[in-house]
């Protein structure tokens, strides 16, 4: 008899016990915010103890940056899995006093990277085609890569305030500078700025004016801004714009899609590239965390680009410092045909910029000794 009360009370006190064990690991689930680098996110650093609800109030617009409890497959070519990107609605205001609104595609990495559209283009779509952006893609592929990525519409483009004028190459520099200022205040490591056909002046007038961005990445931009023009406008553009003071361009139905003013003309007559060019420094002074300045900026360019003409990309290629130019065969200007190469060709150039193979640690503010990385 007493050989079964032994029993009954042991199995009593396992019970008790495993109770005890199912409540201590409930209470450190609920603490735990980020896996440890054995988990989705190989390289990334914990912080712990947080719980979820502090972990939020840790980023400015209140969002948690990944699901620490969703994974997907990983890497072949890693040692860790690649991160669940979520997209984020930014607004950011200018200088004018615009709204300007973005997608940021959050890998959880601290460094990033901006992507400017073209054109009468928009964070979502390019001009011309209608369909896809090539920005769209590239930020799809730097994900992939851990990278972050931000694509925004410049002011009287897509989503955000102001009216779109034809000109305003300086004024999206400004946009940009608006851009870059607001996520340095976040404390993310802007690694490059990326623009596509106008988007790539505006990177390169950006890379003249401020020195706070390593790496610049120009595809099909504009060298010769005096090209172009009669396309859109018509042969006798100037005898028009100077008799009624614009412009009305308008699609094939008939319907007025902008209206190109004497003053918005004259600043895209008046900005000059060449000069720009040569004002790009050797390598940047703030916030960059390479050393190594050769190749800072690069040129992407369609052989077959009816838009721009190549010739455009061979100017650049003579003027800018530390610059690498790359002509891909049988590609238009929005590279219909060559999504996967031309996004192949900007992240080949990304990591040669930031040391293949090489980790950029960067200081996680709520984290003292932790270090957040990507694959770059």
């Amino acid at each position: 008899m007493g050989s079964w009360r032994a029993v009954t009370f042991l199995i009593l006190q396992l019970a008790q016990m495993a109770s005890l064990a199912s409540n201590l690991f409930s209470l450190f689930k609920n603490l735990v915010v980020i896996k440890q680098p054995s988990s989705r996110l190989q390289g990334f650093g914990s912080c712990l103890p947080f719980t979820r609800s502090e972990f939020q109030k840790n980023r400015a617009d209140g969002s948690v940056m990944f699901d620490p409890e969703r994974t997907r497959p990983s890497s072949p070519n890693h040692n860790f899995e690649m991160p669940l990107i979520q997209q984020q609605r930014i607004v950011i205001l200018n200088n004018y006093g615009e709204r300007l609104v973005g997608l940021l595609h959050e890998t959880g990495s601290m460094e990033l990277v901006i992507l400017c559209h073209g054109f009468r283009s928009s964070k979502l779509r390019c001009f011309y085609l209608q369909e896809h952006n090539s920005l769209v893609n590239l930020a799809a592929a730097l994900g992939k890569e851990g990278i972050s990525a931000f694509r925004f519409d410049f002011a009287g483009n897509g989503e955000s305030e102001g009216s779109f004028q034809y000109g305003d190459y300086h004024r999206e520099a400004d946009d940009l500078r608006a851009v870059v200022l607001h996520f340095h205040k976040a404390e993310r490591v802007i690694n490059a700025i990326i623009g596509h056909s106008k988007g790539g002046n505006v990177v390169l007038l950006y890379a003249s004016r401020y020195h706070d961005v390593h790496t610049v990445v120009n595809i099909s931009g504009r060298f010769d801004l005096d090209r172009g023009i009669e396309g859109r406008l018509g042969k006798d553009f100037k005898q028009k714009i100077k008799r009624d003071g614009f412009i009305d361009v308008k699609n094939k139905t008939g319907g007025v899609e902008y209206r190109v003013t004497e003053e918005s003309l004259m600043d895209r007559l008046t900005t000059d590239t060449h000069a720009a060019c040569l004002s790009i420094e050797n390598k940047c002074s703030v916030y960059c965390n390479v050393t190594d300045t050769k190749n800072r900026v690069l040129s992407v360019h369609g052989s077959v680009d009816k838009i721009v003409p190549v010739e455009d990309a061979l100017e650049f290629a003579k003027i800018i410092p530390n610059h690498e130019l790359h002509i891909i065969g049988g590609a238009d200007h929005d590279y219909t045909s060559h999504q996967a190469e031309l996004s192949s060709v900007v992240l080949g150039f990304l990591r040669a910029g930031l040391k293949q193979d090489k980790y950029m640690p960067y200081q996680a503010p709520s984290c003292p000794r932790q270090l957040i990385h990507s694959k770059f």
